[in-house]
């Protein structure tokens, strides 16, 4: 079977021409939203189900969005839904993401701490990644107390780690060597 990757570029490729020309934000959102219905168990157990239509899977989750989605995210889940995709839909927003950050100059960071970070740390450290990886970043925090202290930064294939962990590991190799 082909990589999810695969599949999904086009998808991807063709929801941001689309939503190049209008709100891309609210494409992106509605994208996001759908992604998180689609990896629900429940939800992709009975679009699996060969007895179930198309349309009756459509219209569950089109239900399941009180607010509403737009045509053209209506037209777009349509689009997956009929050509069986829906176990793609977390991939394709992922890429529909990298080609919005790409057209907007800007990159994901996930920042892993020890400990919370507070909103003016958080800036302070979002102000020096953005001079030490020379763009804009869009970070996220995850709390991860196996670093002991510190922080661990991925932004796409890149990586900067000083957190404890990984020092005391360096000294482990230094010392075994």
């Amino acid at each position: 079977m082909a990589e999810l990757a695969t599949i999904a570029r086009p998808y991807a490729e063709a929801l941001f021409q689309v939503a190049s020309k209008g709100d891309l934000v609210q494409t992106s959102e509605q994208l996001d939203a759908l992604a998180a219905v689609a990896a629900d168990p429940q939800v992709r157990g009975f679009a699996d189900n060969p007895k179930v239509t198309r349309e009756q899977v459509f219209d569950l989750i089109n239900f399941l969005f009180k607010s509403g989605l737009s045509d053209s995210s209506k037209n777009f889940l349509r689009a997956v839904i009929d050509n069986r995709r829906l176990s793609v839909l977390t991939e394709i927003a992922a890429q529909f993401h990298a080609l919005v950050n790409a057209r907007s100059g800007v990159s994901d960071a996930t920042v892993y701490s020890a400990f919370p970070i507070d909103a003016s740390q958080l800036n302070e450290l979002v102000e020096a990644l953005e001079k030490r990886f020379a763009r804009k970043l869009n970070a996220t925090v995850l709390i991860e107390p196996e670093l002991i202290g510190g922080v661990r930064v991925v932004v796409g294939d890149e990586v900067l780690d000083t957190s404890v962990r990984a020092r005391l590991a360096q000294m482990k190799l230094a010392l075994t060597a």
